[in-house]
């Protein structure tokens, strides 16, 4: 059964090598208070732009390790046992395995690398 999220998630690598990337622009065009989009590839990951407000849903990835880090707003990442709070120019690593789920109680543009083909709504 497949389970449907009230995100706007694009997996389409949005540039390709040698192209610039205008991180700004893309966040400032961003309408969904969800929208992630993979913006290049790097070898076997994606970097990712997440523009957010609100909460994700709590979830995990088995076998793949992500890095959040913020570009503006505040970006709190929820564990089982504690919040940790990130602010522009800060960043984090979710090892694999480790339950959590982000939330932004403002507009928050951040960007993450995980392997390419990591499920982003987790296992």
């Amino acid at each position: 059964m497949s389970t449907t999220f009230p995100y706007d998630t694009r997996l389409n690598i949005l540039h390709a090598p040698l192209e610039l990337i205008d991180e700004k622009a893309l966040a400032d065009a961003a309408e969904h208070p969800w929208y992630n989009q993979t913006l290049c590839k790097v070898n076997e990951s994606v970097v990712r732009l997440g523009v957010v407000q609100g909460e994700y849903h709590w979830h995990k990835h088995d076998a793949d390790d992500e890095f959040f880090y913020v570009v503006e707003g505040r970006l709190l990442v929820d564990l089982e046992d504690r919040t940790v709070e990130l602010m522009p120019r800060q960043g984090l690593v979710i090892p694999r395995g480790v339950v959590h789920r982000t939330r932004a109680l403002e507009r928050t543009v951040m960007l993450m690398v995980e392997n390419a083909g990591i499920v982003p709504t987790g296992n």
